[in-house]
């Protein structure tokens, strides 16, 4: 059986980060947007009046690499799990002006990701 979820692999790759903080000193700053989640039409409408918008990425490392000016990643299950319109629209949006945001499908997608960013020289770019 397979028990794991969006939540679990996403769990799994702040794990990873907080354990590699030492060689990676830059993952101080990746953090989670509180995106999701069911509310009151009340809480919503507040949320979206101070800037919470739909279909942001999970994970955002914000700090300058290669080419970028910071890492966004909307975290998946699996490769049957599908982003949403919004979500597709946000990584397009983000890539358009300047950043790298991108899809992964499991903790260790995710993970060789952060290691590929972190990792790039000035001006480069990530392989596809």
């Amino acid at each position: 059986m397979n028990n794991r979820t969006e939540t679990s692999e996403q769990q799994a790759v702040i794990e990873w980060s907080l354990w590699n903080r030492g060689r990676y000193p830059e993952l101080e700053t990746l953090h989670h947007t509180v995106n999701e989640g069911k509310r009151s039409v009340s809480n919503g409408a507040m949320l979206k009046s101070i800037g919470m918008s739909k279909g942001f990425p999970d994970l955002s490392l914000n700090c300058a690499k290669g080419a970028y000016h910071s890492l966004h990643i909307e975290m998946k299950r699996d490769r049957r799990s599908r982003a949403g319109k919004e979500q597709k629209d946000w990584i397009a949006r983000l890539n358009k002006w300047g950043n790298c945001a991108v899809i992964c499908y499991s903790a260790d997608e995710a993970i060789s990701v952060l290691e590929q960013y972190l990792n790039l020289k000035p001006g480069e770019r990530m392989k596809q």
